[in-house]
């Protein structure tokens, strides 16, 4: 089975001094262990570009692009790619509308959209609330610390 990597855990897996590091990567294992297959979409990799390098004064890392650039590519390395297709902005689309989603809520969105068009049903995320709406489409988010 393949699980989405949402950038709240990837953030936490390239930073060894968060006490959530250990955790994380003890999840990993435990489900490459058991077979599944651990991707990311574009947009997780534009998000964590995002936080790596926002000035920590505005909740992000602080990191210089240049950081961010050797990270995204272990991360790359690490999590093959799921692709963005034609198919991903109607199913976006229509999920905003049916569950009526609204502001920073629209990302989160646009990662399910990527998982149904690419047929993946499981998240690995620490807000697993957020996508709780989207159990009735067969998504299934995964807390790390549940592994």
């Amino acid at each position: 089975m393949v699980y989405l990597v949402d950038t709240n855990v990837l953030l936490r897996l390239v930073d060894r001094t968060h006490p959530l590091h250990p955790i994380i990567r003890t999840a990993m294992r435990k489900l490459r262990d058991d077979g599944h297959t651990l991707q990311v979409t574009p947009q997780n990799c534009a998000e964590f570009w995002n936080v790596a390098t926002r000035p920590s004064a505005n909740n992000g890392f602080g990191w210089t692009p240049t950081d961010a650039d050797r990270l995204l590519r272990l991360i790359e390395r690490l999590f093959p790619l799921l692709p963005d297709m034609p198919t991903i902005y109607p199913q976006w689309r229509r999920l905003v509308v049916a569950f009526g989603v609204s502001g920073v809520q629209v990302h989160d969105a646009r990662l399910v959209a990527t998982m149904k068009a690419n047929s993946v049903t499981h998240i690995l995320t620490f807000n697993t609330t957020d996508f709780i709406r989207y159990a009735s489409e067969g998504i299934v988010a995964v807390d790390p610390t549940t592994v």
